[in-house]
């Protein structure tokens, strides 16, 4: 008898263990956190613009906002030179699709030119109404945990319709790392020919904080 009480202890304890250890693996594989944080801060790509010609010094600031409905990043991008002039301003929302991929979706802002600047202060954003937000269909960027601080991803074939200058998609490939974001942005006429965006690889903009 007491050989069996034992015994179920034993088989208990084990039971458990291993409902813990499955449990903390779980844990482990949610990499959102993780992602989320390498995205915040302030980048430039000054250092690529002092060595190639071709490629301009860019500011990049991205900052979290709405931290109660999720993980957003509102994002600013400009000429470093012409930070109030920003040509692009963007709110990112980055969520888990399952244990390996990641989406960071994109929205474009009504009346953006009222939050230039606003990554200084991202409390300011909790006064702009989600019906002020549009979401670019198409255009998530689909990203995987590559190995730890690294992810990699890009967007669809051909699912982001641009007619910037023309073209008639655009596609994005990204790699995110701890001292570093890679971006590179492009356009295509509906029969594939390059349009806009650098030809020869993505800007690398620095993490400066």
């Amino acid at each position: 008898m007491r050989y069996f009480i034992i015994s179920c202890l034993l088989i208990s304890f084990l039971s458990c263990k291993e409902k813990v250890d499955i449990s903390k693996e779980k844990a482990i594989t949610n990499h959102l956190p993780e992602l989320f944080s390498l995205m915040q801060g302030s980048f430039d790509s000054e250092i690529q613009s002092q060595v190639d010609s071709t490629y301009f010094n860019i500011s990049l600031h991205m900052y979290p906002i709405w931290k109660d409905r999720g993980n957003f990043l509102y994002v600013e991008q400009a000429l470093t030179t012409k930070q109030d002039q920003p040509y692009r301003q963007r709110i990112y929302e980055v969520t888990k699709l399952n244990d390996s991929l990641y989406s960071s979706a994109i929205y474009t802002i009504e009346n953006d030119s009222l939050w230039i600047g606003k990554w200084k202060s991202p409390e300011a954003f909790d006064t702009l109404v989600w019906n002020n937000v549009t979401k670019k269909e198409g255009c998530e960027v689909i990203l995987k945990r590559i190995e730890p601080n690294y992810f990699k991803g890009e967007t669809g074939d051909k699912t982001c319709k641009s007619s910037l200058y023309g073209a008639s998609y655009a596609t994005s490939e990204v790699e995110i790392m701890e001292d570093k974001i890679i971006s590179w942005d492009q356009g295509f006429d509906d029969k594939d020919e390059h349009i806009w965006g650098a030809e020869k690889g993505g800007y690398i903009f620095n993490k400066l904080d």
